[in-house]
């Protein structure tokens, strides 16, 4: 499917019309002046933040989006349909950090998604936090292709940086066993530590129960912490009854606050 045309409609929702005319001319190039354009776009754009976006792909979000970003994500999208991969390729390779945002936020509408894979898995081990949260957050495009070691690498590093999990799309259908082992290793070593473990990574292991995990809830059971009592009963609810708690899971997404270890 071709998205540029609703992203355009979209785009013209926000665009004051000195915007419009420059987006729409520019919408006309080949892949390479599209490129360009994608390059200049702040300086004939604003950061107008994008009011009550229309969903287009399940799981991408462009709530927290400017206009300035969606007119970058319309261009990428041009080019995709243009099959502009070598002039992407390009923009990836000499993107500054928030072409780099754009580019990522834009795999999930463009043509060849598979075809940018590995630039995707490599800014799950970027050090620049926005990068990393362009991929993981608001965005299917890992839970349509990201193998179960990018995956978990993915969500595991969310955990270890005490970012927002929920945000992640395809969060309980990507769980896995692997990674619900190396949840419980982890809490262990922050345990052993005296240190917390966020609620809200529990929700990755009811389909998964074993001897350890067993013994890992049942201490959860026993804490003092409101949040990890809550989140004990919601993994012993989803066991005995599937599929029951995804609603409940939403009290433990606030902030964790700081509690005493």
């Amino acid at each position: 499917m071709e998205y540029s045309s609703i992203l355009f409609g979209e785009i013209i929702r926000f665009a004051n019309p000195t915007e419009t005319i420059w987006i729409t001319s520019k919408s006309k190039g080949n892949p390479k002046e599209l490129a360009l354009a994608f390059v200049m776009t702040p300086r004939f754009v604003s950061k107008t933040k994008v009011e009550n976006p229309k969903s287009i792909i399940e799981g991408w979000s462009w709530q927290d989006y400017t206009l300035e970003k969606l007119v970058r994500i319309y261009f990428i999208c041009l080019i995709s349909e243009q099959e502009g991969v070598s002039q992407l390729d390009l923009l990836f390779d000499t993107a500054e950090i928030n072409e780099a945002v754009a580019l990522h936020a834009a795999l999930p509408a463009l043509k060849n998604p598979t075809h940018f894979l590995l630039r995707a898995t490599d800014a799950v081990r970027s050090n620049m936090g926005s990068v990393f949260e362009s991929i993981a957050f608001e965005n299917p495009y890992p839970s349509l292709y990201f193998s179960e070691l990018a995956w978990n690498q993915m969500v595991l590093k969310c955990i270890f940086n005490d970012k927002a999990i929920h945000r992640i799309y395809g969060l309980e259908n990507r769980a896995n066993q692997a990674l619900a082992d190396t949840l419980s290793d982890f809490a262990h070593e922050r345990w052993a530590a005296a240190r917390r473990v966020p609620s809200q990574v529990w929700r990755l292991v009811p389909k998964f129960m074993n001897d350890h995990l067993c013994s890992d809830i049942k201490k959860l059971a026993e804490s003092d912490n409101p949040r990890d009592i809550l989140a004990a009963e919601l993994v012993n609810q989803e066991i005995d009854q599937p599929g029951s708690t995804k609603e409940q899971w939403k009290e433990l997404e606030l902030p964790e606050p700081i509690y005493q270890a």
